[in-house]
């Protein structure tokens, strides 16, 4: 791309960007929003841990379609990644969590969604499986297992209250008026969620293997021509999009600090607003993760100020929460 080309783009993200703000000032003033009331750095710090699991379920989901995948499954993911988090913790921990607890069971989460995301890629690509009917099936199954799982530990469909994650005070930075609060003192998994957008967007704009991926959905015979195997191209896209979902999955179970098993479980949705934030974000990481902070935002205000009939019990255990 050249420079001109480069500025050009700049200038049209910092537009929309605009262009958003100026919107979202424009609602607040129509409905007469206590934007001063609710704006404060715990709103801003809960917000955070709300999205957390959304922009990671996006991320993933983007490295699928880049490749030419649709994982319409991440909602199916995030519940299997939810379920094993919660059950592994408790039974690690002999019914009694701890802080540790929470990161075993984050990767026990990660190893279950990657022998998932196995199975799904093999049914995508290999056996060429309609991409809309197998993921709304791994969503469905997953609907049974996160219930099942449940049972099987707790006799019931919900679990009793478990270990949720604390926050991670970065010295120095932390003492840094408002913005080392929000930032150097939160959650370390906001934290690595930031890591990993800015990471994810590196790598794919930056890197051959990240132009592999955009090539093997936008030409994928121009990537067949240089000698790259399409197929392996897909395979690790469609992969990543599961771990990072059951990923975004076992994160959620951790802020919220308990698991929800009765309707559409705890996930409620969040794998379908990730298909939606990197849509949002025009399928660029840095731009998905902001958009998952946008719904992050309003799912706190739902629950922190409107205390809506509908807002989830999840939202509500992260939003209402104060951070240790």
């Amino acid at each position: 791309m050249s420079l001109a080309g480069y500025a050009d783009g700049n200038r049209l993200r910092i537009g929309d960007g605009a262009a958003l703000v100026a919107a979202a000032v424009a609602v607040a003033v129509a409905l007469d929003l206590p934007i001063v009331e609710i704006v404060t750095i715990g709103f801003v710090e809960r917000s955070l841990q709300a999205a957390t699991p959304i922009a990671l379920t996006a991320i993933g989901g983007l490295y699928a379609e880049k490749s030419g995948v649709f994982n319409i499954g991440v909602e199916g993911f995030m519940i299997f990644g939810a379920a094993t988090a919660a059950t592994t913790m408790w039974i690690i921990s002999g019914g009694d969590p701890g802080q540790s607890d929470i990161w075993l069971a984050i990767l026990a989460s990660v190893l279950v969604s990657l022998a998932f995301a196995v199975l799904f890629a093999i049914l995508l690509i290999r056996y060429e499986a309609d991409q809309i009917v197998a993921g709304l099936a791994l969503w469905f199954v997953g609907l049974g297992f996160g219930p099942f799982m449940a049972v099987l530990v707790w006799d019931s469909r919900n679990s009793p209250s478990l270990e949720s994650i604390d926050n991670l005070a970065i010295p120095v930075l932390a003492d840094v008026p408002v913005l080392g609060r929000i930032l150097f003192d939160a959650s370390p998994l906001v934290m690595i969620t930031a890591v990993v957008a800015v990471a994810a967007w590196k790598f794919l704009n930056d890197t051959r293997y990240g132009y592999w991926i955009q090539a093997a959905g936008e030409n994928p015979e121009a990537l067949d021509t240089a000698g790259v195997d399409l197929t392996r191209v897909r395979y690790a896209a469609v992969i990543f999009s599961g771990v990072m979902a059951g990923l975004g999955g076992a994160v959620l179970l951790a802020q919220a600090g308990s698991f929800t098993g009765t309707g559409d479980t705890m996930v409620s949705g969040r794998g379908w607003i990730g298909i939606a934030a990197y849509l949002f974000g025009n399928y660029n990481p840095l731009g998905a993760a902001a958009a998952a902070l946008v719904f992050g935002a309003w799912t706190c205000y739902r629950s922190s100020y409107r205390r809506s009939a509908s807002t989830s019990r999840t939202g509500w255990l992260i939003c209402s929460r104060t951070p240790a």
